[in-house]
């Protein structure tokens, strides 16, 4: 699926997705990651990346979805993106 907005990239429109699927706020949402709301707003809107630890705390959040969470993050291309932060 190409992403719909080329601005935000791929890890953006997959927290933005993961959040809706999961029914949370960006403040729900940052506190069960144990990040700020300000932080999650920035992931989504493509202004700053997640941590190694935020994308393991997501990943987990993904997989608790099981075959929901799995289409999500093919959607988006997830494992292509958590691929590139982990080479760094």
């Amino acid at each position: 699926m190409p992403n719909p907005n080329p601005t935000q990239p791929a890890i953006g429109q997959l927290i933005r997705a993961l959040r809706h699927e999961l029914n949370l706020t960006q403040e729900q949402f940052a506190h069960q990651l144990g990040v700020t709301f300000p932080t999650v707003n920035r992931w989504e809107n493509g202004h700053a990346n997640p941590s190694p630890m935020a994308l393991r705390l997501i990943e987990g959040k993904i997989k608790e979805l099981g075959v929901k969470g799995q289409s999500l993050a093919s959607a988006v291309s997830l494992s292509r993106t958590v691929d590139q932060y982990f080479q760094g």
